[in-house]
């Protein structure tokens, strides 16, 4: 029961927005980018800051994303977002050579307390640090898992054309052919 549920709430949530995303006839490069900066952005290591991200990006960006695919792609990260922190928190501290912040109860109650202050206030620019450097690669990576991928879809599911400069059915194989129209008066 709990499966049935899960995959209609994934159906709803997801694979529907993307197939309406697809059937519109965005640029593949276009839809790859955008989900994988909405991705990137999505991974952002302080909960609740990545979608004023993402709309700071579609601000940014204008017609160069597809706003759609970034928000969506910023959804999709959401429970990868939370399960990177650490690793980003890590990251960070070995790249700045900073102390290691101990994910303990005792530290955990020092943070509800109000007790650790400037170790909280350090494991954060050190989780931001681990993102900020690793953010281009996650953002390539993607964008090379996501190009072919979106060529496909968009070529599978798209009901217009791609670019306006291709057509999806033309309407002769002659380019300089005109079709003309009879025009009867009565």
């Amino acid at each position: 029961m709990l499966s049935i549920g899960l995959m209609s709430w994934l159906n709803k949530k997801i694979v529907d927005p993307l197939l309406h995303i697809v059937r519109r006839g965005a640029e593949p490069k276009q839809l790859a980018f955008s989900a994988a900066l909405g991705m990137t952005l999505g991974l952002f290591p302080i909960c609740g800051v990545t979608v004023f991200l993402c709309g700071l990006a579609i601000a940014l960006l204008g017609s160069s994303c597809h706003a759609p695919s970034l928000m969506l792609a910023n959804f999709v990260a959401t429970p990868i977002e939370l399960s990177l922190v650490v690793p980003f928190l890590r990251f960070g501290e070995v790249i700045s050579g900073g102390p290691h912040f101990p994910l303990t109860s005792d530290a955990l109650k020092k943070v509800l307390t109000g007790q650790a202050s400037r170790e909280l206030l350090l494991s954060v620019v050190h989780a931001l640090l681990g993102w900020f450097v690793a953010s281009p690669l996650i953002l390539g990576g993607l964008y090379t898992v996501f190009l072919p991928l979106f060529k496909y879809l968009v070529r599978k599911f798209s009901v217009v054309p791609a670019s306006p400069k291709k057509p999806l059915h033309p309407l002769s194989p002659h380019p300089h052919n005109d079709i003309k129209l009879k025009i009867r008066d009565m």
